[in-house]
């Protein structure tokens, strides 16, 4: 069963990194298109899509199975990586929670931010991910 419940938060992990990595991509083209034109309301389809349908169930999931793998006694808390990693998956979350305020904001057409800023917001959770691995393959501390 332990195998399982891993592979689960794994493949949750995977599909919440797909939709953390698409959906800034999504908002930098959104950014260009002119509001109330087809290809606004297309993009708002497919971020509301990707957001709903993929990127918080995943997130869910990874939740659920990260926690039930602490709940089986998988994770050394006297040791300083689960810690860090920890704190990334609750900044990754924190991204998560802005990236809806985004979503909502082109959905009323209120958007305000500039492409560069959604480029720049693509490379957090890369960063985020590249932390969160090397603590749990790694374990540096």
């Amino acid at each position: 069963m332990i195998e399982w419940v891993k592979a689960l938060h794994v493949i949750s992990v995977i599909a919440w990194m797909a939709g953390m990595l698409y959906l800034p991509r999504l908002f930098v083209y959104h950014t260009a298109a002119e509001k109330g034109s087809v290809q606004s309301e297309t993009f708002k389809i497919m971020e509301r899509r990707l957001f709903r349908a993929i990127t918080t169930p995943a997130m869910i999931a990874t939740w659920v199975f990260g926690l039930w793998m602490v709940h089986l006694g998988l994770v050394d808390w006297g040791s300083v990586w689960p810690w860090v990693k920890a704190a990334m998956v609750l900044a990754m979350s924190g991204i998560h929670g802005l990236y809806a305020r985004h979503l909502k904001a082109f959905a009323r057409d209120a958007n305000d931010k500039p492409q560069k800023y959604f480029r720049m917001l693509n490379e957090v959770p890369t960063v985020l991910m590249i932390v969160i691995v090397i603590m749990v393959i790694v374990k540096p501390f």
